[in-house]
């Protein structure tokens, strides 16, 4: 049998094979296949990973939102008994970034244990936002207003802050000169009442990792907000059900 003819520009005896060059520039562009793959992929699992923190980001202020709302709506006119001259007066002290009250709802005992008292305050930061700060605690002494609560028990109900702004609802008193609308501040030793409802407005911080900008308003009513109210049912240092008194209207929401 013959030689089978030789083909090819190579000389006699070489056989067809890559060059070096020819190697290293196929591994180049496969490189940057695989580069390009990788870089779609993070980014598919980057935006995977947002869509998942939104999520319970979005979760966790729906469920903190309606947990203040229902210690705020359950708030009563509990009247603290003191030595000084200015008399007996009710246990809530509304100001623009804080909120004390006395309630029947506790935010961290699970199961119903009397009232509790609490102490809601917005705590500034740097970079990473303000905080939303609760404490609370059993009404066991007389003074547990004018004593300053411990850190030990404080709560971090929302982080990532820019601002939070508490109103309260003011009733129309023509012989007191006071116009119908909200006002910044609430003070039941003067009032001898609470509010009508109190709104809370949570602004988030842009960049701080929340995805929303719009603020997130609490509103709640309190049925509850006169002494004179609870005593007429018989109850003067016991729980109020929130269902008593006018209807309550709520709302949690942009």
């Amino acid at each position: 049998m013959g030689k089978r003819p030789r083909t090819g520009p190579w000389p006699r005896g070489w056989t067809a094979a890559f060059t070096l060059v020819e190697v290293m520039v196929t591994m180049t562009i496969l490189g940057f296949l695989l580069l390009m793959i990788f870089g779609t992929f993070r980014l598919g699992l980057s935006a995977w990973e947002k869509g998942e923190s939104t999520k319970e980001e979005y979760q966790r202020a729906r469920i903190v939102s309606q947990l203040i709302f229902q210690q705020t709506k359950s708030a009563i006119a509990y009247k603290v008994k003191t030595q000084k001259a200015e008399g007996d007066f009710l246990a809530f002290e509304g100001r623009a970034r804080s909120l004390k009250f006395v309630s029947t709802v506790s935010l961290k005992a699970r199961k119903p244990s009397g009232l509790v008292y609490a102490f809601y305050e917005f705590r500034e930061g740097g970079r990473g936002g303000g905080q939303l700060i609760l404490y609370e605690g059993r009404v066991l002494n007389k003074n547990f207003l004018d004593e300053p609560p411990g850190e030990e028990a404080a709560i971090a109900l929302l982080e990532g802050l820019g601002d939070v702004r508490f109103e309260y609802y003011q009733e129309e008193d023509t012989n007191k000169n006071k116009t119908e609308g909200w006002v910044e501040e609430w003070s039941a030793k003067e009032e001898n009442a609470l509010p009508t409802a109190v709104r809370v407005t949570v602004f988030p911080l842009k960049g701080a990792g929340w995805t929303e900008e719009a603020p997130l308003k609490i509103l709640a009513s309190l049925p509850a907000n006169r002494y004179e109210d609870i005593r007429s049912q018989g109850v003067s240092r016991g729980p109020v059900s929130a269902s008593t008194g006018p209807p309550t209207r709520g709302r949690v929401g942009p």
